[in-house]
């Protein structure tokens, strides 16, 4: 029951941090930004915020030292709109598993035009 009630936790945090961050921080400094997942503690007191941002290491750093600093105001328009007694501390956590995949994605394309190389030089 209580797994159920962690996930429904997170998955409403997710949807309602997105909207925070997207409509109410206005800071310039702020890139393209995806909450992709919020992992919240057993006893709902701490919460990660993975994120994803499009842009180079230094806007991602950027990106990040702004919602660490905005982050009392986060958890404040949190708290009023998800209406929990506590509101978990927050901690925002490049989430880089796209970069990954995609990279994983390359190198699985590489091998598989190398391999379609050899077979078409073998062949003639």
């Amino acid at each position: 029951m209580a797994a159920i009630r962690h996930q429904r936790v997170a998955e409403q945090m997710k949807k309602e941090l997105a909207d925070i961050i997207r409509s109410d921080i206005k800071d310039h400094r702020i890139g393209f930004i995806t909450v992709t997942r919020v992992e919240v503690s057993n006893d709902l007191q701490h919460a990660k915020v993975f994120v994803s941002v499009f842009g180079d290491k230094e806007q991602k750093q950027l990106t990040l030292g702004v919602l660490q600093k905005a982050g009392g105001f986060i958890r404040g328009e949190a708290s009023r709109r998800l209406r929990m007694r506590v509101t978990p501390e927050m901690v925002f956590v490049l989430d880089e598993s796209g970069e990954y995949s995609a990279h994983i994605e390359s190198v699985l394309r590489n091998i598989r035009e190398s391999s379609e190389h050899e077979d078409r030089e073998t062949e003639d």
